[in-house]
């Protein structure tokens, strides 16, 4: 994994900060990050975040689409399900560090 140092943070390119921005426009929305803490542990499917979550199954799905493109979260096909999970660690490391800013903030 790249590090970022202080003197790249401070000459951060249009493209690199427009990305950042949109990762955070992905995170901006309460039943996306349900989404993302249904998947901290396990892999999930449609029905099963749909229960979680409390929302549609056609609605996860759509929730799923955007975070798949943002790379937040992959799935797995095993016969005619499809399963989610975190992209990778960094993934979890963001919402966990999201959760804790929040509730010990």
């Amino acid at each position: 994994m790249m590090k970022i140092n202080a003197k790249q943070l401070t000459s951060l390119d249009e493209q690199t900060a427009a990305d950042v921005a949109e990762l955070f426009r992905a995170l901006g929305d309460t039943s996306r990050v349900r989404i993302l803490t249904a998947l901290i542990d396990c892999e999930i499917n449609v029905r099963g975040l749909a229960e979680i979550v409390g929302i549609s199954e056609s609605a996860v799905s759509h929730q799923l689409r955007t975070l798949r493109l943002m790379r937040l979260v992959r799935s797995r096909k095993q016969g005619r399900e499809v399963f989610y999970c975190l992209d990778d660690d960094h993934v979890t490391s963001l919402v966990l560090q999201g959760l804790d800013h929040v509730v010990h903030g």
